[in-house]
């Protein structure tokens, strides 16, 4: 799932489309990139993973904004140069290691919905992350009871289960669900992990000092941890095995993320978007280093010297390092 990671710039058909998961929460017209594509109106539309925005006269131009790159969501009013007021988006990001922002602006009417639907999906994006992140150490376990999800529904309980992380190792209670597995201490309910199957990149059994394991191993997104759990006797091994497998192969196919939001406004939402134009798709593309540099939030107060460019023939100001007019040239006319 690389929606919700990163921001993405002129995204070919295929990666605007929704992914397994991914839905739509709401749509509006008359949204204006102000940062990047100030006066050109386009269309934003905010999913449970990521915010979109693209050009109606253009739709080749366009942004793709995951949630997990946001660091800040602020908004204000201000006046239009017609004289009447517009709610204004800001979005401040990071995104490999490099700061970026971008504003939103409805040009169309006095609404704010954009602001308040991109916020309210936003705060439900970052309250669900037990549905797509490792937890340890974490409040999930009461009276060693698990706090069940939204949606979430308990396949099998195993006691007798021991977390092999340490080297004498912990019995506790072993929990398969349709959405994660769970493991908590029985002396001590607050030592326990949730896996959700978003995060799981491989579940095998293999031998160890004290046996049979069963090895959970997650993504190096999740920091790749190295989970090992045993039970006796050895063949609840297979089963737990085989349970997992299954289960994690249907969510793999219609992953569950948690993210819930209900609009006050009406809304168009549907699962496939479908423009009333056709798609200029160039589904091999070269991001552009000036849609980066459009947005980017460093360095913005340097000022640098004018130097000689000979594709030009011309004196410009400098260029970041690894950028060059003649590769923005070439990527902008795909020559």
């Amino acid at each position: 799932m690389w929606q919700d990671s990163g921001i993405y710039f002129d995204m070919p058909l295929s990666n605007i489309q929704m992914g397994l998961g991914e839905k739509i929460m709401d749509k509006l017209d008359s949204i204006e990139d102000t940062k990047g594509n100030a006066g050109d109106h386009g269309q934003l539309i905010i999913t449970n993973l990521r915010i979109i925005w693209f050009s109606v006269a253009f739709p080749r131009i366009n942004l793709g904004i995951g949630y997990n790159a946001i660091i800040d969501i602020t908004t204000k009013t201000i006046n239009s140069a017609q004289g009447h007021p517009c709610a204004v988006l800001y979005l401040l990001t990071i995104y490999q290691n490099s700061r970026y922002e971008f504003i939103f602006t409805n040009h169309k009417n006095k609404s704010a919905r954009h602001c308040t639907s991109v916020i309210g999906i936003y705060r439900a994006y970052n309250s669900t992350k037990l549905y797509r992140e490792v937890k340890l150490r974490g409040g999930f376990i009461q009276n060693k009871r698990l706090n069940i999800l939204p949606k979430e529904v308990v396949n099998s309980t195993t006691h007798g289960v021991w977390n092999l992380s340490t080297e004498q190792g912990n019995v506790g209670t072993f929990i398969v669900t349709n959405i994660r597995t769970v493991w908590f201490a029985d002396m001590n309910n607050q030592f326990n992990v949730s896996i959700p199957y978003l995060a799981i990149n491989n579940i095998s059994i293999k031998p160890s000092k004290f046996g049979p394991t069963l090895v959970i191993i997650s993504k190096e997104s999740q920091n790749g941890y190295i989970l090992g759990f045993r039970v006796d006797p050895v063949e609840k091994l297979d089963i737990l095995l085989k349970e997992i497998s299954a289960l994690k192969a249907a969510y793999d196919k219609q992953p569950i993320l948690g993210v819930e939001y209900t609009s006050n406004s009406e809304s168009q939402t549907s699962e496939t978007v479908k423009p009333e134009y056709s798609w200029d798709v160039q589904e091999n593309y070269e991001i552009l280093p000036t849609a980066f540099n459009l947005y980017s939030t460093d360095n913005e107060n340097v000022k640098k010297k004018p130097t000689y460019d000979p594709c030009l023939g011309l004196a410009i100001e400098e260029l970041r390092e690894g950028f060059s007019t003649s590769k923005s040239w070439s990527s902008l006319f795909n020559i």
